[in-house]
Formats: structure tokens, sequence, C-alpha cells
């Protein structure tokens, strides 16, 4: 289970954990320039730190956003604003189906195992020049180069050949089926002709990014705000919101604040502070469901989960899910037991690992543990412990480590939660509070979250079995077929546990009551991605 090489990078998580949430698609009158007062609902009043513009701010959308250092969808998922920019070849619609985008249709040769994409013609980046079928060609090559390591890496390993074959046609050979293939190509393409040669990963490209979407960079005040404003030539058609403000603001708290005071129009907030909005104040508050799980991520790189490996069964039954959802999500959740809940091959069969100290004790007792005269459970004389550490910019995660920790306290682990406050040590640490979860294809956030030495397999698991199931899960387009190697997967999953999983949690999302169109009906994904699929069809009173 221990995979022993070097833990892998966790750069792209430290940049994707300050991004706000959500994923694009496509009242009050008066201009007001950005730093001066506007009151009244509908209104954005005091945004301050931001290049002042003489703008219409009854047709702006000032978004409550944690800070970006990159705007990189090549390298790093989960980044709201991505979709704002650029494109796929395919996108989502608000079922999560697969649509077309760049792409305007698709053929698929089941004997060769390839998928021919026929592009929109006529398609031009934000500066200008046309889009091609070199600029997809260079994006999905740029992803599979390991010197550039993208953790999307995985979700193109299968793919042998790419070939274009004029402007606007393009084919990609792959080594088996793949059914979840038009999932991955909703991946926004990037343009060659401002990125061949360039550091995939240090470019400045990524500071003023270029795509061909919905909204294109105005202008990036660092630590203040990025400003977006709408691509009239997009080739979707034109959104109806002039722009989009994704306003910085770190704290959790600080956003429900602005939301009141009208700095802010939309935010993702706490449950907590959701219960402060009421619809009938000015607001609109959003419960929505997501695919977007937490729990514990145990490092196998550390050496302490290497010797103790065999411990997180014991682990599981003592935490209490149900708790946390109350206590934290105020009801706002599910409890979690695999990562396919949200999923059609998800296994409500394997053990959920329901909260029961004697089970947890028998375990324990079963691994040669001892309690302590102190009531400590222990092992060759060494009291099991640990501390789960988080994130300090995420709340709901800090509250769940604590809770946790407290849990595993009363049920005789010696364990703490900490918050560092120079960042997590993610190579060092010995576990934290991780989250993950696709409303995909169920290859999504499985193959390269759990595989060996996967892109996002940040907690260095491996276990041969769930590879295996994995990869024939994914190499089949039988439902039958891959039906029976999810359950195997999660059945294995459960026996060897890489996480303790806590719950899904539903994203909390407050709007003012000036924005139409937003559809509570879609299932989000993680960070609560996806409120902004349909953004396009927005409009403001």
């Amino acid at each position: 289970m221990i995979n022993k090489s070097i833990y892998k990078k966790f750069t792209a998580v430290l940049l994707i954990s300050v991004m706000a949430l959500g994923i694009g698609g496509c009242g009050s009158t008066g201009k007001n320039n950005y730093g001066s007062s506007q009151n009244g609902t509908g209104a954005v009043s005091d945004i301050t730190g931001i290049s002042d513009g003489d703008w219409d701010m009854s047709n702006t959308i000032v978004y409550g956003s944690n800070d970006y250092t990159r705007i990189n969808p090549a390298m790093d998922e989960h980044g709201e604003i991505n979709a704002l920019i650029f494109d796929g070849l395919t996108d989502h619609d608000g079922n999560n189906q697969v649509i077309p985008r760049l792409a305007k249709s698709w053929d698929y040769d089941e004997s060769t195992f390839t998928y021919t994409f026929h592009l929109e013609e006529g398609v031009k980046w934000h500066d200008g020049e046309p889009f091609t079928a070199e600029d997809v060609k260079f994006t999905i090559e740029a992803i599979m180069d390991p010197d550039n390591e993208s953790e999307n890496a995985p979700d193109y390993e299968d793919v042998e050949e790419i070939n274009v074959i004029d402007d606007y046609t393009i084919s990609f050979r792959l080594k088996a089926a793949n059914v979840a293939f038009l999932d991955y190509m909703t991946m926004p393409i990037l343009p060659e002709h401002l990125l061949k040669g360039e550091d995939m990963q240090e470019s400045s490209f990524f500071r003023k990014p270029v795509g061909t979407g919905p909204y294109k960079l105005e202008s990036w005040d660092d630590g203040q705000a990025i400003v977006l404003k709408k691509n009239d030539d997009y080739f979707a058609g034109a959104a109806h919101i002039d722009r989009i403000v994704f306003k910085i603001v770190n704290d959790a708290n600080a956003k429900a604040l602005q939301l009141k005071s009208g700095e802010l129009n939309l935010s993702q907030v706490t449950p907590k502070d959701a219960a402060n909005f009421g619809d009938g104040d000015g607001y609109t508050v959003y419960d929505m469901t997501t695919s977007d799980y937490r729990g514990i991520l145990y490092n196998f790189a550390n050496e302490y989960w290497q010797e103790n490996v065999d411990l997180i069964p014991a682990i599981n039954y003592a935490i209490d899910r149900q708790a946390i959802v109350d206590a934290i999500l105020l009801g706002h959740g599910e409890v979690a037991y695999g990562p396919l809940q949200r999923n059609k091959y998800n296994d409500e069969n394997v053990e959920h690992y329901d909260f029961d100290l004697k089970k947890s004790a028998a375990a324990f007792e079963a691994a040669g543990c001892k309690k302590d005269a102190d009531g400590y459970w222990t092992r060759n004389g060494q009291r099991i412990g640990f501390t789960i550490n988080a994130s300090a910019d995420d709340q709901v995660r800090i509250d769940m480590a604590q809770i946790a920790a407290q849990q595993l306290r009363e049920a005789g682990l010696d364990v703490k939660a900490d918050v560092p406050a120079e960042g997590i040590d993610w190579g060092g640490q010995e576990c934290c509070i991780i989250g993950w979860g696709s409303p995909f294809d169920a290859d999504d956030h499985t193959y390269k979250v759990f595989g060996t030495d996967k892109g996002a397999n940040y907690s260095s698991y491996s276990n041969p079995l769930v590879d295996e199931y994995l990869t024939k899960a994914r190499e089949s387009d039988d439902e039958t077929v891959r039906a029976e190697y999810y359950d195997k997967f999660q059945e294995e999953l459960a026996k060897t546990p890489a996480y303790t999983f806590f719950c899904y949690i539903d994203a909390m999302y407050v709007a003012d009551n000036s924005i139409h169109g937003i559809d509570s009906d879609t299932v989000l994904g993680h960070h609560g991605v996806g409120i902004f699929w349909n953004v396009c069809d927005w409009t403001m009173e």
C-alpha cells in the first residue's frame, strides 16, 4: 500500500486552494467609478483597491474570491475563472452531460479508438489571432509532457497519437476505449502562438492570459481584484453581463460582511454565515448539492504511516461523521464513506465505517495496541497520535480538523489539529484535511487521485489492485464491465483506506437579488465549481 517514492510536489494544490469556487460557460441604475460608494439593492458600494473605470455597476458582478497566483488551466484544476476566459473542445451542461464547445461535432472509430473533432471555424483568440487545431495539439501535448508536471496528465496518458488533419479537424488515437475522454476534452485550450517555447509553469502568460472564452482579462490588481470584461465577439454569443470582478477577499467571514455591506453581490460562504442571510432581505441563498467530499488525507510517504497504516480502519470507526455534518455544516451535507457517492457507479454496500467506538477498540486491539494509564492507545510503547493540518484560508476545514481531533482524543488517540502559520509542509506532514470529488465520469478524481504515482495522488497511496481495477474500468465502454470494476475498486479502497472520509458538503452561495439566471439544480464539483456554467445567460436588474 505504501509508495516510497519521493513525495510529489504540492504546488498545484497550493495554487488551487487559494482559489474561490465555480466554473464558466456561455437594478439600480447609473454609472460608478470604482472606489466610490453606491448603496441600495443591486448596487455595489466601496469597491476599493481596483483601478478606476467608468462602468455600469448595475451590470457588473463583484464576486468574493480568494487570491490567485496564476491562471493556468493546463496545470491546475478547479479555478472558476479558467472557463470564463478559456474554452474546451467540449463543455458540460447543467446536467453535467457533455456538449459541444470549440468542437462543433466529433466522430468515434471503435476499431481504432480514435476520436475525430470538427472544430468551429472563425473563432478568434482575445488578441484577434485565429484559433486552429494546432492550438489543441499544443495544449494536450503540453499537459502530457512529464517535464511540465501537470496534475491533469493522467487524463490523457492513453493518447497514443494526435493528428492535425487540417486547421479545423484533429484526431486523437487512444490505446484503449475511454468513455471519459469527451469529459476530459473540456480542458481549456491555450494559444500556441503565445506559449510555444514558454515555461508552462512559470510563463508570464499565466498572469495575463488570452483565451477564446466569453470573458477576457481587463486588469489584474495583485491582491485586490481581477477584472474580466465580456467578449463581444464570442463565437457562441456575447454574455449579457458586462463585467465580472473577482474581488480578493481571503477571509470567509469577510466575504459575508462584504455581501452585507454591498461590496460584493455574489460569493460562496460557509454554512454558518449563510444562516445570516434570508431570501426576503435582498439576497438569495443557494444551497447547492456537490460531489465535493472532505476527509483526512494520510501522507504515506511519511514514516509514521508506513509503520501504522494498518491502524487507519480503527481510526475510521472513531469518527462521528454525522456530528461533523450537524455541527460544522449545519446539516448542509451528507455523511461520506467513499469517493463515488454522487456517481451512478457508487457501491453503497462497501464498508461505511459507521461511528462505533467498540469496533474501533477491537480493531486497535487486533493490531496489537494497548491503552496506557492515561487511556491512550499505544503500540510498542509509543502512543498512537498525529497532527491533522488544515489550510488557514478554509474555515470549514479548520473546524473539521478540530472536531476530528477532539473525537479521536475521546477515542484514546493523542491527536491535535494545527493550522501551520507558514503553510502546510505537504511533504513532511502526517495528514491534513483534503477535498476531492467530481460530478462527471467516475474516472475523474479516481484514477488520477488513487492510482500509483498519478498526477493528483498527493497522499502517495499505492495499491496494485486499485490500479488494476481503475485501469480496467476506464478502458471499457461497457457499463456492466465498468460497474463490476468500480465495485471492486471501492471494496479494495475500503479495505486499505487512503482517506478517512467525513462528508459531502453543500456549496452555499449568496447572491444579490438583482442577479438572475443562476441554476440551483446543477450538481457542483470540487470546491463548489460549476455555478458559472451558464453565465452567458445571466442578467442583472
